[in-house]
C-alpha cells in the first residue's frame, strides 16, 4: 500500500518540475536561448545526447531547488543525437514530466550568412556547400519541428529581441497560460512563418504619405491617433480581438501555449505598428497576457 501511494507522490512531484526542451536549426540561435532561460532561471544543459533525456530530468526531480527548472539543449552533432525526438518526449510524459519543446528556425539565406560571418563551417556539410548541411540538418529534425510546442523564427530577430521573446515566455510566474504575442511586419519583407493569424492593415491610409508623420512611427501618439482615427480601423481592432478571446480557450484546452498573431502594413513602421499595440493592449484588458513586438521597426 506504501508503494503506490510513494509512487503517486513521486508522479505529482515530477509533474511540478519545469521541463523545456531546445532545439532547431545550427545557426538559428540556440545558445541565445540557452542563455536567456539561464536568465530567468532555469539550470540549463547544453549539447545533451538526446538518449540522456529521462536521465536528466529525473537528476533535476532528485536534486530539487532551482534544478526543477530545467532547460535541456539539443544538438545534432552528438553522436547520441537520434531523431526520435516524439520517442523522448513520450518517455518523458509516461514518468510524469512536462516536458516543453522550442525549436529554432531561421531561413537557409540567413544561417548561410550567419556561419559565413563567423567563418564557420555547417557540422553536417562534409565536403560538400553550407547549403547541403543545411539541408541535412532539416531532414534531421522534421520530426523535431513537428513536436515543437513553439517555434521561432529568427531570420529577421537580433540577440536582443530573442532573448527577449524567450524572457517574455518563460520569465513570468504562470508559465502555463496561454500567450499571445501580436506581432507588426512589413509585407514587403516576407510573411512571419511562425504566424497563427495574418492581419491585413493595408486597407487604412498610409502616414507615410503625410510629411509631418512620415518619420514617426506607430509607436508615438500621432501616428497611433490618425491610424486609429480612420474609419474602420477600431472595428478592425475589436473584431480580431473578439476572435482572439474566442479561440484562446480551445487553444488552450488543446495544449497550445503560444499564440502569434502578426499585423502586417507595407513596411511595417506605421499602420501594423500601432494595430498591434493597441491589439494588445485589448487583449491584455480582456485578461489574457499579451504583448506587442514589432519585427520590421528600424528597417527603413
Amino acid at each position: 500500500m506504501d508503494g503506490p501511494d510513494a509512487d503517486d507522490e513521486q508522479v505529482a512531484a515530477e509533474s511540478e518540475t519545469t521541463l523545456v526542451v531546445v532545439t532547431g536549426l545550427s545557426g538559428g540561435g540556440r545558445s541565445t536561448v540557452a542563455r536567456a532561460l539561464e536568465n530567468v532561471g532555469y539550470y540549463v544543459v547544453d549539447n545533451l545526447p538526446q538518449a540522456l533525456m529521462l536521465d536528466m530530468a529525473e537528476l533535476a526531480f532528485k536534486a530539487g531547488g532551482a534544478a526543477r527548472r530545467t532547460a535541456m539543449v539539443l544538438d545534432v552533432r552528438s553522436r547520441a543525437f537520434s531523431t526520435d525526438l516524439a520517442g523522448a518526449i513520450r518517455e518523458l510524459k509516461e514518468r510524469g514530466f512536462s516536458p516543453r519543446v522550442v525549436f529554432v528556425d531561421a531561413d537557409d539565406e540567413v544561417l548561410i550568412r550567419r556561419f559565413e560571418s563567423v567563418r564557420r563551417s555547417h557540422p553536417l556539410q562534409g565536403d560538400g556547400r553550407l547549403a547541403d548541411g543545411i539541408a541535412v540538418e532539416r531532414g534531421l529534425l522534421e520530426e523535431a519541428r513537428d513536436q515543437a510546442d513553439v517555434i521561432i523564427d529568427t531570420s529577421h530577430l537580433n540577440v536582443n529581441q530573442l532573448r527577449r521573446r524567450i524572457e517574455e515566455l518563460f520569465g513570468g510566474e504562470d508559465a502555463r497560460r496561454l500567450r499571445v504575442t501580436v506581432l507588426s511586419f512589413g509585407f514587403k519583407y516576407g510573411l512571419p512563418p511562425d504566424a497563427d493569424f495574418v492581419l491585413d492593415a493595408r486597407f487604412l491610409p498610409n502616414p507615410y504619405w503625410v510629411p509631418e508623420l512620415r518619420e514617426h512611427t506607430g509607436r508615438e501618439e500621432a501616428v497611433s491617433a490618425y491610424v486609429l482615427g480612420q474609419e474602420g480601423a477600431d472595428a478592425f481592432v475589436a473584431s480580431y480581438a473578439d476572435l482572439v478571446n474566442a479561440t484562446t480557450t480551445g487553444f488552450e484546452r488543446e495544449g497550445k501555449r503560444y499564440l502569434t498573431v502578426a499585423v502586417g502594413c507595407t513596411g511595417g513602421k506605421h499602420r501594423s505598428v500601432a494595430i498591434a499595440e493597441e491589439l494588445a493592449s485589448r487583449l491584455r484588458h480582456s485578461g489574457l497576457a499579451a504583448n506587442a513586438q514589432h519585427r520590421d521597426l528600424g528597417r527603413e
